[in-house]
């Protein structure tokens, strides 16, 4: 959810710019089921603009209209909502609304988070009586400093509080700068991810050729820096050049990342793999345990846009610890418990 909560911030800063107050809304606890889970935000502008959601679009609507009160007063309040009556869902809803005013320092110590790529925490403290009221509202815990977002006062008989860790942008770092690259490059950055793309000096090809991309190398695979990879980053090879491919592999033998996939067919890995143990005969076998090839799930993919869809789809299971099935098949709930992003 660290993306939504970026571009929050984004949005935030627009309208800082334009003299325009903000106020965000954040379910913060649900007894029984919802679209959506505890933890999701949205942001209102005074201009009746809204960012994100809070539901499947049920709730918005009356959020802000109950938001105008909280422009008004600066008074952060709780709404409930009841899905069982009027939603078309099983649970309620409990929807802190406070004013959003983070400070410059706060911002500051939030970009660099994310430029250093350290988690940081929401907490907000609540009650589950609708209303305004002065003890509720959130605070960004960061590695070296807490910020309220607004003006409340939390007392020690306050009793429910609901704390979020927000953790590094996931990232996918792609070897390779074909159009399949191209293709999920572009899948991947509308999924929240950032995208680092390899590419060999003699591909011809710029960041521009990439759009989402955030960061672009073009570098012989003998000079490769792999330290920002770390658990939450997603690493796929597919250059469609055996040499480079396996060249890639041996610079990534001590890393870690989340997910490691190989673009190419069963033959083609195999061959790749016995030259790599020729290699890095001492490698560790859980490397090679954590191999993917061929990258991506069975979905019957032929084009590049479906081969991207393919690779992402395995590489949410994998990070998410799901096993893919058809959802009608799932006896337990449909939502993730582990999510990265």
């Amino acid at each position: 959810m660290i993306h939504e909560f970026r571009q929050l911030i984004k949005e935030y800063q627009k309208a800082k710019k334009a003299n325009l107050k903000c106020v965000l809304a954040t379910v913060v606890a649900l007894d029984g089921s919802s679209y959506r889970k505890p933890g999701v935000r949205m942001l209102l502008i005074e201009n009746d603009t809204m960012i994100g959601a809070v539901s499947g679009g049920c709730v918005e609507k009356d959020i802000l209209r109950q938001a105008q009160s909280v422009f008004e007063s600066s008074i952060p309040k709780m709404m409930t909502y009841d899905g069982r009556f009027r939603l078309g869902c099983e649970g309620v809803l409990y929807v802190l609304i406070e004013p959003f005013h983070p400070s410059d320092k706060c911002l500051l110590y939030f970009h660099n988070s994310l430029k250093n790529r350290e988690a940081f925490y929401v907490h907000s403290y609540f009650n589950k009586s609708q209303g305004p009221s002065e003890i509720i509202g959130s605070v960004i815990e960061f590695k070296t400093g807490s910020f309220k977002i607004s003006t409340f006062d939390p007392n020690d008989d306050h009793p429910l509080i609901f704390s979020q860790e927000l953790p590094p942008p996931f990232k996918l770092m792609i070897f390779g700068a074909e159009h399949d690259a191209v293709e999920l490059c572009k899948l991947a950055s509308f999924n929240g991810w950032n995208v680092t793309i390899i590419a060999g000096p003699l591909e011809m090809k710029s960041i521009e050729h990439f759009p989402g991309a955030t960061a672009f190398y073009t570098t012989h695979t003998n000079h490769l820096e792999i330290h920002p990879i770390d658990e939450h980053t997603a690493v796929v090879i597919m250059s469609h050049n055996f040499s480079n491919d396996l060249k890639y592999l041996i610079e990534l033998k001590n890393s870690k990342p989340a997910y490691l996939g190989l673009l190419g067919p069963s033959s083609r890995r195999e061959k790749l793999l016995l030259q790599f143990i020729d290699f890095c005969p001492e490698v560790c076998p859980s490397f090679m345990e954590a191999l993917h090839a061929p990258v991506g799930l069975n979905i019957g993919a032929e084009t590049p846009q479906e081969i991207a869809i393919s690779i992402a789809a395995e590489i949410l299971s994998v990070t998410r610890n799901q096993q893919p099935i058809l959802l009608k098949e799932k006896k337990t709930s449909i939502h993730a418990k582990n999510i990265l992003n």
